[in-house]
């Protein structure tokens, strides 16, 4: 079970804590933690005890971040931020003594001073253009990619991850996650609206973010449609497998937070 953590929307370890201890068996992700927002230590740190909180079940989504503007965070170099981010992170929760001084972040003399519940904590990252996804390949654990992506993309990306870890000399990442987005109500209506604003919000989000640098040339137009998106007006197509009440989404595999 995946919990995002949105700009300005509700943090994620809260939710996951309260998950660790209501559950026994399935994993709990977080999608995704980016290090401007919280520095690597802090970011091992939170893992580390959530971890241990739910007996060996928290997985790590770690990616750039969308929206740093609006909180004064112009973030120039993502690309070498998240790589030191996850090189940080990988080590202290190997239980090693961190020495590392990156481009973006350094970490000198660390070491966390509680008990890991495991050897290491599996890292995705989240990427969708060309730099990140190699970069995925060379030093994840696996892909994360967007709830919006299509089927087209999925496989190119995958095809990108696959050449940067050759190019590693390591194997492909394990995992390749894709997740959606789920309203659960026993109001179909409820359930569909607050499904469409969330959808709608995306797109927009997306386009402005800079997701018309990493479209295929078979979708031109997608950079100049941002102008045009209404949330509210977002289609069912776009929305009808993510709403339904608990059984019904249980059923289409979708699981909510």
């Amino acid at each position: 079970m995946w919990f995002a953590e949105n700009a300005f929307a509700r943090g994620a370890m809260s939710g996951l804590a309260a998950s660790a201890l209501a559950t026994r068996t399935i994993r709990l992700g977080v999608g995704v933690f980016n290090p401007f927002n919280r520095h690597p230590t802090l970011i091992a740190m939170e893992m580390a005890a959530l971890d241990e909180l739910s007996d060996g079940r928290a997985v790590l989504g770690i990616g750039s971040g969308i929206r740093l503007a609006q909180i004064g965070m112009a973030a120039p170099r993502r690309i070498a931020a998240v790589r030191d981010a996850i090189h940080i992170v990988s080590r202290l929760l190997r239980g090693e003594t961190v020495e590392y001084d990156g481009p973006v972040f350094s970490a000198h003399g660390v070491r966390l001073e509680c008990p890991l519940r495991r050897a290491a904590v599996p890292i995705l990252m989240a990427a969708m253009g060309d730099q990140a996804l190699d970069l995925c390949g060379q030093i994840a654990d696996g892909l994360m990619i967007s709830n919006l992506s299509p089927p087209a993309f999925t496989r190119r990306a995958v095809g990108v991850v696959a050449r940067g870890a050759a190019a590693a000399g390591r194997p492909m990442p394990a995992e390749v996650v894709q997740y959606v987005t789920g309203a659960i109500d026993d109001d179909r209506h409820e359930a569909r609206r607050r499904a469409k604003a969330v959808v709608g919000a995306m797109l927009v989000a997306y386009c402005h973010d800079g997701a018309r640098r990493t479209v295929t040339p078979a979708q031109p137009s997608w950079g100049s449609r941002s102008r045009a998106i209404n949330p509210c007006a977002t289609s069912r197509a776009s929305v009808g497998r993510t709403m339904g009440n608990q059984a019904e989404l249980s059923r289409r595999k979708i699981l909510c937070a």
